[in-house]
């Protein structure tokens, strides 16, 4: 690696370079139509640091959060925002006064990974015990709020799950340094129903979760947190000591039943569901799955893959297979099919770039590409949506039709980035067509750099409707 490359780190320049300035526009453009009866907000998360002390040891998951949104109503985008979720440093580094004042200052730290709707309220999440932020309708900071809290320091996750057939929001928290897990189940408005803790020795990096009609999955790892790796920005190593299970708790709470895994990483669930196999009960659930040695420094060195494992629990083992091959991230679902049967999915393609030939070619060394996968996990086919060249694409979120006639009747969400405008679309793309062409491309105004996770938040500032936290 050359001395310039080791210079320019590839997370602050390019797609993945943060933005400068907070942004706001009204009426934006649109090429295409916006189906009418959308009347809600597309919101990403994503880290977007104010000022970088040692360019040369920037990590990605590194920076304050920012919240980029879009308002659509009848057939119109209304406004983009683009907003720092403004905790105390952020604030201080604003020169503003304080949203709020945080339970413990050591970890206020401005939530960058997710972004999510519950009972009419908008919140900023994280992970490892940092408290949530509480943001309004135009996504200004209110403050560090109680979602999930409990009295043993956890907190709501950045992969809270939402069963829409029995209205509860779940999440699995883990707190840095501790052995322990926490299962919390919280009602429609986000108030805690009950918490089942379970010991998971080593304190693995337990990102996400998935949930079935009657129990809890949790992927322990060989990533596990490091007290010794605290000071480079990510205190995570993989330990080659350490295999890798799936467990398996019922939902109330009550023993975990550990199934052994080959060494690997859950990087995200797609869904998860049971069913009566020719054994017994099992249970499916597809995940990403990173290969052995993941290091979070290097995004996409572990080739992350969807796989499909099927749990019998009458057998007491597990068979892994892979769905698709091509490295990819970012898994999503219609939200409806929570913890039931999906035939549907959709991730965001991760390509890995040779590295450039001089310092004038910002291309990172790998990063999300330019496509979008749509995957049919009973036929077993895969439908890729490609941007063209350097319409680099995130995450995308699935949004049901109006009145969906199948599974797959809605919409997907992505922002991309449009080469010509040096500017982004949120793109609208028909899931049932899903390589035609978009059907609508709302331009945004700036560049929005890739980030981490969003959802589609329906309903305007006086409606109370619980929305799905993913």
């Amino acid at each position: 690696m050359t001395i310039e490359r080791r210079r320019r780190n590839r997370y602050l320049s390019g797609r993945f370079a943060p933005v400068t300035e907070e942004v706001t526009a009204h009426d934006l453009p649109v090429t295409g139509r916006i189906p009418a009866h959308l009347d809600g907000r597309y919101l990403r998360n994503g880290p977007n640091p104010l000022g970088v002390e040692d360019p040369a040891a920037h990590l990605w998951t590194l920076g304050a959060g920012m919240v980029h949104g879009v308002r659509i109503r009848g057939g119109r985008a209304e406004w983009y925002r683009n907003r720092w979720v403004r905790s105390g440093a952020v604030a201080d580094r604003l020169g503003e006064r304080r949203r709020g004042t945080p339970v413990d200052e050591r970890l206020d730290i401005s939530p960058n990974v997710q972004v999510a709707g519950l009972a009419g309220r908008t919140f900023a999440l994280i992970e490892g015990g940092i408290r949530p932020y509480e943001l309004d309708y135009e996504l200004e900071t209110v403050g560090p709020c109680a979602l999930g809290a409990t009295p043993q320091g956890y907190s709501a996750n950045a992969h809270c799950l939402y069963d829409p057939h029995t209205g509860e929001l779940h999440a699995l928290a883990f707190l840095y340094g501790s052995d322990d897990v926490q299962h919390i189940v919280m009602d429609p408005t986000g108030a805690v129903r009950r918490t089942t803790t379970v010991r998971v020795p080593g304190n693995p990096y337990m990102h996400d979760f998935a949930l079935t009609e009657h129990h809890v999955l949790l992927f322990d790892s060989p990533v596990v947190f490091s007290p010794a790796h605290l000071a480079t920005g990510v205190p995570f190593t993989w330990d080659e000591r350490r295999g890798a299970r799936v467990g398996v708790m019922p939902r109330e709470g009550g023993p975990v039943r550990w199934f052994a895994l080959a060494p690997g990483l859950v990087g995200h669930t797609l869904n998860a569901y049971e069913r009566v196999g020719a054994g017994g009960p099992e249970i499916v659930v597809d995940v990403v799955r990173h290969g052995e040695g993941f290091d979070i420094r290097d995004i996409g060195s572990s080739r992350p893959t969807l796989d499909r494992w099927t749990i019998d629990l009458t057998g007491g083992r597990v068979r892994e297979d892979r769905l698709d091959d091509r490295v990819q991230e970012f898994p999503r679902v219609d939200s409806q099919r929570t913890g039931r049967p999906h035939r549907f999915g959709y991730t965001a393609a991760v390509e890995l770039y040779a590295a450039p030939a001089g310092p004038e070619d910002d291309r990172p060394e790998e990063g999300f590409s330019n496509a979008l996968l749509k995957h049919d996990l009973v036929d077993g086919t895969t439908q890729a949506h490609e941007f063209g060249r350097d319409g680099t694409v995130g995450e995308g979120v699935f949004v049901p039709a109006e009145a969906p006639s199948a599974e797959d009747d809605g919409y997907v969400m992505a922002y991309v980035f449009s080469p010509e405008r040096g500017a982004s679309d949120l793109v609208i793309l028909s899931a049932q067509d899903f390589t035609g062409e978009p059907l609508a491309r709302i331009h945004l105004p700036v560049r929005v750099p890739l980030g981490l996770h969003g959802n589609w938040v329906p309903g305007d500032e006086s409606t109370a409707a619980t929305v799905p936290a993913r």
